[in-house]
């Protein structure tokens, strides 16, 4: 395992990796143009204001946290739970899956190391999924009621 691969997730490490926020605004764009552009991610892009702007900036103060390095969101809107505040989204496998596949055409594009790539990748993987869960949940309260 390359020594460098093993920082990541550790301090701000990822952050730095990333480019920092400029790094980060450029993978936001890029998810989003992707988001704009794939057939899969239309149902996803359906959820969004036609004006992705505050979607953009809201990611990247997200992610800037979430990497350890500025806690941008925090400081402009206070905490979040991701999956609570997707709950009211009907999000399934398809739409998921689609997320991801957006971001995973976002990081092909930024010059990351392919370590780097198939890391984010992966830990990205978790809150979709944990968002996908909640989503889930909620819709069965929902009909239940």
């Amino acid at each position: 395992m390359n020594k460098k691969n093993t920082l990541y997730g550790f301090g701000d490490a990822t952050y730095q990796s990333v480019g920092e926020y400029e790094g980060l605004v450029k993978l936001v764009d890029d998810f989003y143009d992707a988001m704009d552009a794939l057939p899969e991610a239309q149902k996803i892009r359906s959820m969004h204001r036609d004006d992705l702007s505050e979607s953009r900036s809201k990611l990247v103060y997200f992610l800037s946290g979430w990497m350890n390095g500025p806690d941008i969101y925090q400081d402009k809107y206070g905490s979040i739970n991701i999956p609570k505040a997707h709950a009211h989204l009907k999000v399934g496998e398809e739409e998921r899956d689609a997320w991801l596949l957006c971001m995973k055409v976002a990081l092909e594009k930024q010059p990351y190391p392919e370590e780097l790539k198939n890391y984010l990748l992966d830990q990205l993987a978790k809150p979709a999924e944990m968002i996908r869960r909640v989503s889930q949940s909620e819709q069965q309260k929902t009909a239940e009621k």
